[in-house]
């Protein structure tokens, strides 16, 4: 049986195509990378027993990779994390195998991890599996604090619809038809 081409298939394509051929200033990526640590720190710090977990493999790096985007993080003595040096060695190696970035956005969206290559430390592959199996950001608390209660709440009750309909929207089969 032949499986239908989605019609976005072009997109993916287009995005291959221009990542592959643009790539942004060394600059902007060193700043991302930072603001996704503040985040995940952020995040961390909600959670005590994460930070416990970390704190006991201080010192480690995990190297996360998609296509051709990867960044270090090395595990702090706080049981954070913050950039490691890029020439440091790895103890553990995140690859994530899925190249399409549409199937990436359509799995977070329905709540599914993508498909992983593991390679290295055992025992943080494990600390970092609990991680992300446990700790969850809750935006709408952080929202609360800085909008109000009732702000926070309409913001994340439009964005759960949001993700909904883009999950609709993506999950259609091609031509449109259900």
């Amino acid at each position: 049986m032949v499986t239908p081409q989605s019609p976005f298939s072009f997109l993916d394509e287009a995005i291959q195509k221009v990542g592959s051929q643009l790539q942004p200033p060394e600059w902007a990526v060193q700043e991302a990378q930072r603001r996704i640590v503040l985040l995940l720190n952020h995040v961390l710090q909600q959670e005590p027993e994460a930070t416990r977990r970390l704190f006991q493999l201080s010192g480690k790096v995990v190297m996360f990779h998609w296509r051709q985007f990867h960044f270090k993080l090395r595990v702090t003595p706080a049981g954070l994390l913050d950039l490691a040096e890029p020439d440091v060695q790895a103890d553990l190696s995140l690859s994530v195998t899925e190249e399409s970035a549409r199937v990436l956005v359509q799995s977070a969206l329905s709540g599914q991890r993508p498909a992983v290559r593991i390679e290295g430390d055992v025992e943080l592959a494990a600390a970092v599996n609990w991680v992300v199996e446990h700790v969850r950001w809750d935006l709408e608390e952080d929202l609360a604090r800085v909008i109000g209660d009732a702000p926070a709440h309409a913001l994340s009750q439009a964005a759960r619809r949001l993700r909904d309909g883009v999950r609709t929207w993506l999950d259609r089969p091609p031509g449109g038809q259900r």
